[in-house]
């Protein structure tokens, strides 16, 4: 004898737009981006100056900042 069919739930649909959940990568680059610019500034203090740009002199501070001011804003995002 075949079965019958169950029709699908209503209530099965797939979130979308701003309720979807992130995709896999989405959290280790958030935290990559935290990590990195923590790390970029630690260097700079560190090495005196002479990494991770030598040229770019106290402005590797502000690149740092900006580097993991993206991580924070991805928080924003994170679901």
């Amino acid at each position: 004898m075949a079965r019958a069919k169950s029709p699908k739930p209503a209530d099965a649909e797939q979130p979308s737009g701003e309720e979807a959940p992130n995709p896999v990568w989405f959290k280790p680059v958030m935290f990559g981006f935290m990590l990195l610019g923590l790390v970029w500034i630690i260097v700079f203090y560190v090495s005196g100056g002479a990494w991770p740009v030598a040229s770019l002199g106290p402005w590797n501070i502000l690149i740092g900042f900006g580097i993991a001011f993206i991580g924070f804003l991805m928080t924003t995002r994170w679901r």
